[in-house]
């Protein structure tokens, strides 16, 4: 099973940007979906974006037009570029995927933590 592991979180003010980075253990190559979860405090778990095998995107309606989502093959990773931000993004930010359509996704890992705030 392919190990996931998030980075490049922060404080960031609203209106600013943050880069966050999946790093995956193994080739994503052949990996169907891939994609950015989050959990704010006292919520579940949500999708925010996915990218398909062939670059097909899907974003939650609360952040489209503001986040960009990217996998980069060669690198094994997967990006997640936040624009705009607003204090209602502030959760842990979690990186996941499965193996084929029918697949369950791959275990949870850390998650990394993005909080906008002034």
């Amino acid at each position: 099973q392919v190990q996931l592991v998030e980075s490049g979180g922060g404080l960031v003010q609203p209106g600013g940007s943050l880069r966050l980075s999946c790093a995956a253990s193994g080739s994503i190559f052949n990996i169907y979906q891939l994609g950015w979860y989050r959990q704010a405090p006292g919520k579940q778990r949500e999708l925010v974006a996915t990218i398909t095998r062939d670059d097909s995107t899907n974003y939650a309606d609360s952040v489209k037009g503001r986040f960009t989502i990217s996998r980069d093959n060669a690198e094994k990773t997967v990006i997640l570029q936040m624009n705009s931000l607003k204090p209602e993004d502030t959760a842990v930010y979690y990186c996941n995927g499965r193996r084929t359509v029918w697949a369950p996704l791959f275990s949870w890992g850390q998650g990394t933590q993005v909080t906008v705030s002034s």
